[in-house]
């Protein structure tokens, strides 16, 4: 056998041998089981150690939802590599009332494990509370409706809301606008980031890569 006809056979057993994989890829199908959104007032951390300063905790708001991811066949490593939420809060607005403030933001969560329930948040700081209700507590009075979509790869995989139908952040209204005036953060960003950490699914941090 000379060498173009070595080199013909070599070219097509790559190309079988990535068709096959690319189909077992395709094959495999990640489902996502998550509970309806919740929210709640979680006042700041106290942490003990060195020089203690004296403070009165102010209250974060805090959304969860829990979620159980499923893929078949399931990898050996029983690890949904990634997954994104995005988050919709609607939120009261305080310079209009009888009007909404619509807040987002997508968080990309990595390295969730399979056939577990872990949960996933997102958190309105002391201030932006402030902003939005001119207190330092309470900030779940101002939330009119929570919506969430998870995605996989880009292919939507679940969605809920407490309130409205789902896909209500998309509609039309002039009742409810975006707004970034106050920013939804992700756990790492507040000071709940070590906290109950094997309850929760790992965060993507974009700094380290991981």
């Amino acid at each position: 056998m000379n060498a173009s006809i070595r080199h013909l056979f070599a070219v097509a057993a790559f190309a079988i041998i990535t068709s096959v994989s690319s189909g077992v890829a395709h094959a495999q199908k990640t489902e996502v089981a998550a509970d309806k959104p919740t929210f709640d007032d979680m006042p700041s951390p106290e942490f003990a150690g060195g020089k203690q300063k004296s403070f009165k905790p102010k209250d974060w708001l805090e959304i969860e939802t829990k979620i159980r991811a499923t893929m078949s066949p399931a990898p050996k490593s029983m690890t949904c590599d990634r997954l994104t939420v995005k988050w919709y809060v609607a939120v009261k607005n305080p310079e209009k009332p009888g009007t909404m403030l619509l807040l987002s933001r997508d968080i990309e969560h990595v390295n969730i494990p399979l056939e577990e329930d872990v949960y996933a948040s997102v958190y309105l700081s002391p201030a932006s509370i402030k902003r939005l209700t001119g207190s330092d507590r309470g900030g779940k009075t101002a939330v009119e409706a929570v919506g969430y979509e998870i995605l996989v790869n880009g292919v939507k995989v679940a969605e809920d809301t407490t309130k409205f139908r789902p896909g209500w952040w998309n509609a039309a209204s002039d009742k409810i606008s975006r707004s970034d005036a106050v920013p939804l953060l992700n756990k790492n960003e507040t000071p709940f980031s070590n906290s109950w950490w094997d309850r929760y699914a790992e965060v993507f941090d974009p700094r380290s890569g991981r």
